[in-house]
């Protein structure tokens, strides 16, 4: 897959969330680290109420991932509804990224350029852009 200059690039799981940017072009992209956003840790209704990451038994542990995942979906839909998005990339483990495509906003959907379902929020920038490239 593709990173055009300056598009986002989401790296989510059930506790990091990690926000970079391209900084590059898309035959050499360089993707860069902008930061990891506060969340909202109380945004627990929609963790509870959808149970994609839980399944039959809730632990506590399990709502909490679901909330955080919630939560970067939540503040990923600010950044595009407020115009300071174009272009994105969302990269999560699978469960994670089953739970936050249920809080796509319609205007998310518009300037999503693709999703990896991989767990990179542990490794190197290096790494994920080198799995988004090879998507």
């Amino acid at each position: 897959m593709d990173i055009p200059e300056g598009a986002h690039v989401a790296v989510v799981d059930g506790e990091r969330f990690i926000w970079l940017r391209n900084k590059g072009d898309v035959a050499h992209p360089q993707l860069d680290l902008i930061g990891t956003p506060d969340l909202d840790p109380t945004n627990r209704s929609s963790g509870k109420m959808r149970h994609s990451i839980t399944s039959g038994q809730h632990s506590g542990n399990d709502l909490d991932e679901a909330a955080h995942v919630a939560a970067a979906a939540d503040w990923i839909n600010h950044q595009v509804l407020t115009n300071k998005v174009d272009n994105l990339i969302i990269v999560a483990d699978k469960r994670s990224l089953g739970e936050i495509r249920r809080h796509y906003h319609g205007e998310l959907e518009k300037c999503l350029l693709g999703e990896v379902g991989k767990a990179l929020t542990n490794h190197s920038i290096d790494d994920i852009e080198q799995a988004i490239t090879a998507a």
